[in-house]
């Protein structure tokens, strides 16, 4: 019980060596000129993404923000979008804009399809009886707000992102999850059982 505890529900953590210095965080109004330039286009100015393959940013955790761009600069989370984007950005340029991100206010949103989303809250409640998922609850917390730090926020979050990170997770596309967390739990989910989730995690608040 302790071991499913542990692990991660949807997008991957932050691990501990790049939790923020509060002295070392970004400048939200150094970010202001690249994300008019760079990240608007696709996650808005506010970070509330109107189209349902972008991730909102809004709201997000400052220390998964600021991982998500290193990994992609890195290589270690594989995107050919997202690595061209973040390839001149710097360290100070990466902690300003998570600094941005993290500090907008996440627009709430409903689940499309709420038949599915019944099934979604029984699993991110109470996991998968018999096949060792997890409830997302755990990690994520009652109301998806993820845990600073350690686990990301998940409420409001597109349904169309959530499925296509937990099938990239499950066919090991991505990867830069702290010990396969969300590799080992993709892997054990049924289709059914992710896309239902992702209704669910859309319409959480």
């Amino acid at each position: 019980m302790k071991t499913q505890l542990a692990l991660i529900f949807a997008a991957t953590l932050s691990v501990p060596a790049l939790a923020a210095d509060p002295v070392a965080k970004g400048d939200p109004k150094a970010a202001t000129a690249i994300v008019t330039q760079v990240c608007a286009a696709c996650h808005s100015m506010d970070g509330n993404s109107a189209t349902p393959a972008n991730p909102s940013l809004a709201g997000q955790g400052y220390d998964y923000l600021n991982k998500q761009l290193t990994d992609f600069k890195s290589g270690e989370r594989k995107s050919a979008v997202m690595g061209g984007m973040v390839a001149n950005l710097s360290p100070a340029d990466m902690k300003n804009l998570a600094a941005y991100f993290s500090e907008k206010q996440a627009k709430e949103r409903t689940a499309k399809d709420m038949g599915k989303a019944l099934l979604g809250q029984k699993i991110y409640r109470g996991g998968v009886q018999g096949s060792g998922v997890p409830a997302c609850a755990s990690c994520h917390g009652a109301n998806g707000q993820g845990i600073p730090v350690q686990f990301p926020r998940l409420a409001g979050q597109h349904a169309d992102y959530t499925l296509l990170q937990l099938n990239n997770f499950r066919a090991g596309d991505r990867a830069n999850d702290a010990a396969k967390m969300m590799r080992v739990i993709a892997a054990k989910m049924t289709p059914q059982e992710m896309e239902a989730v992702a209704q669910y995690i859309e319409g959480l608040r």
